[in-house]
């Protein structure tokens, strides 16, 4: 399997001096804003928690259950780790917004023609031996692109040699099954925005572990449902044919008795 790459989102490096944000704005051919909020028009933020920044994007889950819910393939997991959306796919269900966990898929309720934005990782730019916009943009080594096997490894090294800087957990290191953005923070992750209650197993799990059962009750089901439509049907032949001996219009065997 083809080793994935990841961004390792250093918290306590952040200086909140946005860049990432406009170069993610001119990447996307975005405006550039003061609002620090995903949305239709950015990808990437910077938002501040007391004395710390805190850039968020998408996390790019190890198995994304945007991808798991979406009918028509507009988001798949790529083999080089970021997940990507495919705009000419996309119907507009909005089911990607409502699964994902972290609140990222965002949609053009302004748009004649409204679709689905998020954060590619600027798979692009990577194909093309690059690194994503934000993460080149940073002056100050924030944001850190990479084997996300080896980013895990930065993250605990730094952990380890700075137990004072750091608490002791990699975001995303485990939740969801794992993301390929993951995060270091100096205090309770809790306390800079981030859902700290998130399973360690990929949500798409649980899909499967129900889809799982579903054959044998659509088979129960088709056969109910097949079983009330004979029923149904043959109640309607009953009445039909007793109501053409009614008037005489019966078959073939019943003209030859009167005969």
């Amino acid at each position: 399997m083809e080793k994935q790459v990841g961004i390792l989102v250093d918290t306590t490096q952040c200086i909140g001096c946005m860049a990432c944000e406009d170069a993610c704005a001119d990447r996307w051919g975005f405006p550039h804003t003061d609002v620090h909020e995903l949305s239709c028009e950015k990808n990437t933020v910077v938002q501040q928690w007391g004395e710390t920044y805190v850039p968020r994007l998408c996390m790019h889950c190890e198995n994304p259950a945007c991808a798991s819910v979406c009918p028509v393939g507009a988001l798949h997991k790529t083999a080089e780790g970021p997940v990507i959306y495919d705009v000419n796919k996309c119907i507009g269900c909005r089911y990607c917004m409502q699964s994902c966990p972290f609140q990222v898929p965002k949609y053009q309720w302004n748009k004649p023609n409204p679709k689905v934005t998020k954060c590619d990782m600027c798979f692009d730019r990577i194909e093309k031996g690059k690194q994503p916009a934000c993460v080149e943009a940073c002056p100050a080594q924030a944001r850190i692109f990479g084997y996300r096997d080896e980013l895990l490894q930065e993250a605990d090294k730094r952990i380890k040699q700075n137990p004072q800087t750091y608490i002791q957990h990699i975001f995303g290191k485990t939740e969801v099954g794992g993301t390929s953005t993951v995060y270091l923070a100096g205090m309770d992750f809790a306390k800079l925005g981030f859902k700290t209650d998130l399973p360690k197993t990929a949500l798409p799990q649980y899909t499967w572990n129900i889809m799982s059962k579903i054959p044998d009750y659509v088979l129960w089901g088709g056969t109910l449902m097949t079983g009330f439509w004979w029923l149904t049907n043959r109640k309607k032949q009953v009445a039909e044919y007793e109501e053409r001996l009614k008037h005489g219009k019966s078959d073939g065997s019943s003209n030859e008795n009167k005969r």
